[in-house]
């Protein structure tokens, strides 16, 4: 996957990042251009120039031992792979946890959500009381389209792989420790993984 066996000596590289801001370089409208038609919300279509071309969907080489159906998630790179099949990859840009707020390690896809509701954990709370208690699916809602689930031993994690209503935030270390993609992105990814895939986060 873009030789990710040999990510070490890219980093330097791929964290020379440019950091996007809503405020910086667009307004939050200026960043869609259209919208995939669906029930019981259509999905906003990023304009991908505003994006870094690294952070667009691609296919990769990928030269790793993980079966296909496996999703590896680099942090440092900002990259989510999705392992098709021996030899290749599709890679995501992504958004991932803010210091003191990341995790690594194995977990499963344990349940698949469309317009997934949102309901902030107890410590995000008390970080911020004003948070509400539960968010209902939609635009609006910050896990966007689809989601994703992770579940270690049983067990949900509370992390998830979900899209976001804040595409400037990919490549940028932005979230309370999910992994961000765009709507379209996670469209995609939702369409193909089923639960029980393996989840790797490095």
């Amino acid at each position: 996957m873009a030789h990710l066996l040999d990510r070490r000596s890219m980093l330097g590289g791929m964290l020379s990042l440019l950091a996007l801001s809503g405020s910086g370089q667009a307004s939050q409208r200026d960043w869609y251009i259209g919208r995939i038609p669906e029930q019981p919300f259509d999905i906003p279509l990023v304009d991908k120039s505003l994006l870094p071309a690294r952070f667009h969907r691609q296919v990769v080489a990928y030269s790793g031992r993980e079966a296909p159906g496996t999703i590896l998630i680099s942090k440092q790179e900002r990259f989510l792979y999705y392992i098709e099949d021996t030899g290749r990859a599709l890679r995501f840009g992504i958004s991932v946890g803010r210091d003191g707020q990341r995790w690594t390690g194995e977990a499963v896809v344990g349940r698949r959500a469309r317009w997934p509701s949102w309901t902030p954990t107890a410590n995000m709370r008390r970080r911020n009381p004003n948070l509400p208690v539960r968010v209902a699916g939609g635009p609006q809602n910050p896990l966007g389209a689809r989601a994703l689930y992770l579940y270690r031993n049983g067990q949900d994690t509370l992390y998830r792989i979900h899209g976001t209503n804040e595409p400037w935030s990919i490549g940028q270390a932005a979230s309370s420790g999910c992994i961000r993609m765009l709507n379209e992105h996670i469209l995609e990814l939702f369409a193909t993984v089923r639960n029980g895939a393996r989840v790797i986060v490095l």
